[in-house]
């Protein structure tokens, strides 16, 4: 009997799941770009440079307009990153003959768990052990003390909660997404191809937008200061 090894998916490319292989081949195609950009870049931007400034310029908006301009800066990178990368991934599964990463909650849960670790460090790093405040509710006195431990638990177990959230949301709705594309392709075939591929492509984006959107939210909620 094989004994398994972690050469196996080096050695039997079968056992590398397909939605790792994907996950590798998006985060490849966006390396390539950046360096196609990188390589080409001129001060009239044109073709892949514009699209990827306005992408960009995008999600340094949202940034700075959820987190502030002085961490919104700061955070951009990976939420930009973590938009494009959950974007392309969402869009693998309207190529035929591909799937999307994101439909399997191994790779959502990857993504969602380092959020939820990045806000908790930065939020003490930031404060303090003050950042307990932001657990403890609007109403912090040694009168209200039964209502600060109540909220503190509450608090807790929404935190925690976060990256389940983050990872089934995106994950229930791009699984969910397949089906339904899966069902109109088999039962409208030829009357509404280009109705489904738009309808996928506007639920691709919209679910990479509310992943990114929540993570610089939360972000923002360790960062700025408790009321």
């Amino acid at each position: 009997m094989h004994e398994a090894t972690f050469l196996d998916p080096f050695i039997n490319p079968a056992t590398v799941p397909h939605y790792v292989s994907f996950a590798f081949l998006a985060s490849a195609v966006l390396i390539a770009a950046a360096i196609a950009v990188r390589v080409s870049m001129s001060l009239v931007p044109r073709g892949i440079q514009n699209t990827m400034e306005a992408v960009m310029e995008a999600m340094l908006k949202l940034s700075e307009d959820n987190i502030g301009h002085e961490w919104g800066a700061f955070f951009f990178p990976l939420i930009c990153t973590l938009f494009m990368f959950i974007l392309l991934c969402n869009l693998f599964g309207l190529i035929p003959g591909f799937s999307s990463p994101t439909a399997n909650i191994n790779v959502t849960a990857s993504m969602a768990v380092p959020v939820f670790f990045i806000y908790q460090i930065w939020g003490f790093k930031v404060h303090g052990f003050s950042y307990i405040r932001h657990f403890l509710g609007p109403i912090q006195s040694i009168y209200a003390l039964p209502l600060m431990i109540f909220m503190f638990f509450t608090e807790v177990i929404s935190h925690l909660a976060r990256p389940l959230t983050l990872s089934v949301r995106l994950f229930g709705n791009m699984f969910a997404k397949h089906l339904m594309l899966l069902v109109l392709a088999v039962m409208l075939p030829l009357l509404v191809p280009d109705a489904i591929l738009f309808l996928g492509f506007g639920i691709s984006l919209v679910q990479a937008f509310v992943f990114t959107l929540l993570a610089a939210v939360y972000i923002a909620g360790a960062v700025q200061e408790a009321h």
